[in-house]
C-alpha cells in the first residue's frame, strides 16, 4: 500500500466486504453502481496461483475514483498495483486466496477494519467462525481454495507456474522444489 496515496480522512476505515472473485468482475460492479461509500471492495484469486500471475489492479482503483469513490471506499486484493495507484488500496495479500489465505473465506457483509497508522487489517469475525470457514472451503475438495464463479481460459504454461508459483511475499517465484524427485 502506498500511504501517500491514501487520504488522511480514511487511514482508519471500517465497512462491509463487497467480494469479487476476479478483477472483471469487481469492475463491473463498480461501473454498475453496485458499490457504495463505506464499503470494502475485496477482489480474490488474483495473486501469482490464483490469477494465475498477479494481474495490476488499476481498473479497479481507477474506476472507483471515477465514480467519485476514492476517498469513500477502500479496496483489497491479493493482485497487486503499480504506482499510479492512489486511494485506500491494499495489495500483495499474502497468503493469496488460491493459496488457503483469509481472504478466501471473506463473505459479502463481513466487516473489515483497516488502521493504517497501526499496520492492521482485521475481519470482525470470532475464531470459530474463521474456522467453519476454512472447514468449508477444505470440504469443496479439489475444488477448495478455488473460486466458485469464475470462467477463465488458463494456458498450459500459466498452470505450470501457478502450481510452482509462491507467494507475493516470498517474491512470486517459481518454486523448483515442488517438482518433486
Amino acid at each position: 500500500m502506498k500511504t501517500a496515496g491514501v487520504d488522511d480522512s480514511i487511514l482508519k476505515f471500517t465497512g462491509p466486504a463487497k467480494v469479487y472473485e476476479s478483477q472483471d468482475a469487481a469492475v463491473d460492479a463498480i461501473l454498475g453502481g453496485k458499490v457504495v461509500a463505506g464499503d470494502v471492495v475485496v477482489i480474490r484469486y488474483e495473486g501469482p496461483k490464483g490469477g494465475p500471475g498477479m494481474q495490476e489492479m488499476l481498473y479497479p482503483t481507477t474506476f472507483l475514483k471515477s465514480m467519485g469513490l476514492g476517498k469513500a471506499c477502500a479496496l483489497i486484493t491479493d493482485g497487486r498495483f503499480s504506482g499510479g495507484t492512489s486511494g485506500l488500496s491494499i495489495g500483495h495479500v499474502s497468503p493469496e486466496a488460491a493459496s488457503g489465505g483469509n481472504i478466501a473465506i471473506i463473505e459479502d457483509g463481513d466487516m473489515i477494519a483497516i488502521d493504517i497508522p497501526n499496520r492492521g487489517i482485521q475481519l470482525q469475525l470470532s475464531d470459530a467462525e474463521i474456522a467453519a470457514r476454512r472447514e468449508a472451503q477444505e470440504a469443496r475438495g479439489d475444488k477448495a481454495w478455488t473460486p466458485k464463479d469464475r470462467e477463465r481460459q488458463v494456458s498450459f504454461a500459466l498452470r505450470a507456474y501457478a502450481s510452482l508459483a509462491t507467494s507475493a511475499d516470498k517474491g512470486a517465484v517459481r518454486d523448483k522444489s515442488k517438482l518433486g524427485g
